[in-house]
């Protein structure tokens, strides 16, 4: 089965993505040393940097469906971390076209409920999905999928004139994926009964937090595993404060 991990790197003014996808790459590496990893940065980019002149490089993240080497491809967000064996959901999402997951977590691998980063979502009764895991085989459906994206990216004006939201909302890959996964419909893009294929958000309310930067107000140690407030991630951890990337490369390598 030609299947892998993919993660899109590409840095920007204030963040080596690179550095966080090298990190990432070596935690998956670590838990599933057989795996194969691909990381897709600037030169990979079958059409280019479309975002040359800008840090908002999300524009193009629809090419990953061409950048990817494989048949069976899970793209991952480069400022994560994958801290046990996850092999498993290759078994079940082979079966499938293309999934991306709808659920999260927080640090003690609950699922959370808590929607207050997803009022886009919510105003516009979109599926409320996370691009930050996404599975796809190479296919019609999900080459569709990502035409649809490139297509939400480029005439972003357009689909925001017929969606509730401010005029100054910018398309993020959640919106675009969630807009995506409306247009093909859920039941060929969400798998609502594989709970499993889902991460730990690090922002502030899905953990109950007062600040933004959880580093500052939990604890945390590798010992050997990622621990949280002496809880072990049992997910694919995001942890959205990027300077933990200096941290992670101390102990899944520089």
């Amino acid at each position: 089965m030609n299947r892998g991990f993919v993660i899109m790197a590409q840095n920007t003014t204030s963040v080596d993505y690179v550095k966080c996808a090298e990190q990432l790459s070596n935690s998956i590496n670590k838990v599933m040393p057989d795996a194969n990893v691909t990381i897709i940065t600037d030169k990979l980019l079958p059409y280019g940097d479309l975002a040359v002149d800008s840090d908002w490089k999300l524009i193009n993240d629809w090419q990953v469906y061409e950048a990817s080497p494989y048949e069976y491809t899970i793209k991952l967000e480069a400022d994560m971390l994958i801290p046990r064996n996850i092999d498993y959901w290759w078994d079940i999402l082979k079966e499938h076209d293309l999934i991306v997951s709808g659920t999260v977590r927080d640090y003690t691998n609950g699922i959370s409920n808590i929607k207050s980063y997803r009022q886009f979502i919510i105003n516009n009764n979109l599926p409320d999905v996370y691009n930050a895991i996404t599975y796809f085989k190479k296919s019609d459906k999900a080459e569709q999928f990502y035409k649809i994206v490139r297509n939400i990216f480029e005439n972003w004006n357009e689909f925001k004139s017929n969606l509730t939201c401010e005029t100054s909302e910018i398309a993020t890959t959640d919106w675009a994926y969630s807009i995506a996964c409306h247009i093909m419909g859920v039941e060929n893009t969400t798998l609502p009964n594989f709970s499993e294929f889902s991460f730990i958000h690090m922002k502030q309310f899905i953990n109950n937090l007062m600040i933004d930067d959880w580093t500052k107000e939990l604890l945390f140690e590798f010992n050997p595993s990622l621990k949280v407030n002496t809880i072990v991630q049992e997910y694919p951890f995001h942890y959205h404060v990027k300077s933990f990337s200096n941290i992670i490369g101390e102990h899944y390598g520089k």
